[in-house]
């Protein structure tokens, strides 16, 4: 029996390829040491421009950087400090000029330019601490303000104190409505707002309370400007050394030199012939008002910095806001007070 030609066997007439051999899957620590593949950058084309255009070219010396790769056009001249110079100055002399007229012709005037700065930075840190993230009640801050002030006016300091006291409680009750998802980060906020801004003002109406007090808020005040100009115009001429590089990069330890001989030229003639203080009271008083002066422009930088912002607000050119003045105002208001019970007592 022959085997069928179509059902029998093949013969082989050569060898099939031999399949290649299947990859080893790598293992991590291969994956994470082999080197990426190098792409090389594809050269960029410049793009066609409109006929009768040309392409703008962003001169380096009149840019400032932005960011990485960002440029923006030359904004109005501000010198050293940052700032606009001519509206600054400005708004200071007008600012100046509203407070010593107050003074001078009706001392109950002084106190509702007060109120109305106080209030007005009281709206400027809530809404600051607000972009933070932190809703401080601002209605019960804002009446104990009022409150506050009109207490220390008519009552003295331990009228002041029991305004406090009770705005405090109004914080802590008004806060209640809100339910308790971030009350204790809330009602803190509060509490920093009513101590930090309307409680040290408060001092300030203390100084204006007896019959010299015109001159005592005018030592106080005149004290702390002394103590920015002759902190600036030295920073600027001489400082080289920063007293606190992450907190406010431009103040430095010559500019603080400058602010305290300036308060002691301002203070001393002042608490000495106004005041009937001693001379060394004059001293002790401008060294501690450029102290505090001091701290208080820092804590404040500290605050800005920890909310991400340049300003408290922008209603003052050149300036920022009401609480970018009242920074080194409030703390050395509190100190002005105790230290003018002591030295030249009323």
């Amino acid at each position: 029996m022959t085997p069928d030609p179509d059902t029998g066997p093949i013969p082989l007439v050569g060898r099939r390829p031999t399949p290649p051999p299947q990859a080893r899957p790598r293992t991590r620590t291969e994956m994470r040491t082999a080197p990426l593949p190098v792409q090389e950058p594809a050269a960029a084309e410049p793009s066609p421009l409109e006929p009768g255009t040309r392409q703008l070219e962003v001169p380096t010396s009149t840019t400032e950087s932005v960011g990485p790769d960002l440029v923006h056009a030359p904004t109005k001249k501000s010198g050293r400090a940052g700032r606009d110079m001519v509206a600054a100055i400005g708004v200071g002399a007008g600012l100046g000029a509203v407070i010593l007229l107050s003074l001078l012709v009706y001392r109950p005037a002084f106190l509702l330019v007060l109120l109305v700065a106080i209030l007005v930075g009281v709206v400027e840190l809530t809404r600051a601490l607000q972009a933070g993230g932190v809703r401080a009640p601002l209605v019960p801050v804002l009446a104990g303000t009022v409150a506050m002030l009109a207490l220390a006016w008519t009552r003295g300091a331990s009228g002041l104190v029991v305004g406090f006291l009770l705005t405090v409680l109004a914080v802590l009750l008004w806060r209640l409505g809100d339910g308790p998802d971030g009350y204790l980060r809330d009602a803190s906020a509060g509490l920093l707002v009513a101590l930090y801004v309307p409680l040290l003002a408060g001092f300030c109406v203390l100084l204006l309370v007896p019959d010299d007090g015109a001159a005592r808020v005018l030592a106080f005040i005149a004290t702390v400007v002394g103590n920015d100009v002759g902190g600036f115009a030295a920073g600027v001429l001489f400082g080289r050394h920063p007293m606190a590089p992450s907190v406010s990069p431009k103040k430095s330890w010559e500019g603080m030199a400058g602010s305290v001989l300036a308060c002691v030229l301002v203070a001393t003639p002042i608490v000495t012939l106004a005041l009937g203080g001693p001379w060394w009271g004059g001293v002790l008083f401008g060294v501690a008002l450029a102290v505090s002066a001091t701290a208080g422009d820092l804590g404040e930088s500290l605050i800005k910095r920890d909310l991400g912002i340049k300003d408290m607000g922008n209603l003052l050119p050149g300036h920022g806001g009401i609480m970018d003045r009242l920074d080194s105002l409030l703390p050395s208001a509190a100190v002005a007070y105790l230290l003018l019970s002591v030295v030249a007592p009323a």
